[in-house]
């Protein structure tokens, strides 16, 4: 288990599991900066917010992705509000095994999707750490021409024409599914529309990437794809809409 990913996962813990505000003495960098919605920038902050957790509060977790100091968090939050909400989380971790940097997207979780796919399930262990950098390139390239690009010409050089295991709640399976999808949202006002990409977070067959963009309103884009064979397979994301003011003045991305 790489060192930071085993930083996060046990802050993670003693702060979201045992609801521990003195873990943040122990895990959090005097500096900690902060770009999620629901927090102020700082330690402090973060400890008012782990002190306010109420009793109904839980993490349920479904992936990590460790990537040298970063590492991507996927689960669901019960007891942030009145429903369950699904959620990335990224943390940078600092060269003292401190986390000094987080950013976050939520959406709400949907109970009857498309695909009959929840937003969480499917593969969840690392098992290629060899194809790291390989599926890191794809993704990379990927995210440059065909979401940034709009190049959809190019869309099977990259995604799987045979398995495409679709997450999104509004979109059924394959790329057919994900055509459709895009169609009703472009008739929504609703365009897929991404304008930059700022982090591509990899470990093995899953590849993470953060982008900032519109759909109907800016948004931020979070998109975990699972490569097999040199294409992707699967795809799981939360779009979540850019706040008009945040709690710092760190920006989301």
């Amino acid at each position: 288990m790489s060192s930071a990913r085993n930083t996060v996962l046990r802050a993670a813990t003693e702060l979201f599991a045992d609801k521990d505000p003195s873990a943040v003495d122990r895990w959090v960098a005097a500096g900690y900066t902060q770009h999620s919605a629901l927090a102020a920038d700082g330690p402090e902050a973060l400890r008012e917010l782990v002190a306010g957790l109420g009793d109904d509060f839980r993490y349920d977790g479904a992936r990590v992705i460790a990537d040298g100091d970063l590492v991507a968090l996927h689960g669901t939050y019960h007891g942030f509000g009145p429903d369950p909400l699904v959620g990335f989380d990224v943390f940078r971790v600092d060269a003292d095994g401190k986390l000094a940097e987080h950013w976050d997207a939520l959406t709400p979780r949907v109970e009857e999707t498309v695909s009959g796919r929840s937003q969480t399930d499917g593969p969840t262990e690392v098992t290629r750490a060899d194809r790291t950098e390989a599926n890191r390139a794809l993704v990379t390239e990927f995210a440059r021409k065909v979401l940034v690009g709009a190049d959809y010409s190019v869309l099977t050089d990259y995604v799987s024409t045979e398995t495409y295991h679709q997450h999104n709640p509004e979109a059924a399976d394959g790329l057919d599914g994900f055509a459709a999808a895009a169609a009703t949202w472009a008739e929504q006002g609703r365009n897929l529309v991404y304008k930059q990409v700022h982090r591509v977070i990899a470990e093995g067959e899953f590849v993470l990437v953060q982008s900032e963009g519109e759909f109907g309103v800016p948004v931020a884009y979070y998109d975990l794809f699972r490569v097999a064979d040199g294409k992707i397979v699967e795809h799981w994301d939360v779009i979540a809409p850019v706040p008009a003011e945040l709690p710092h003045t760190n920006g989301l991305f």
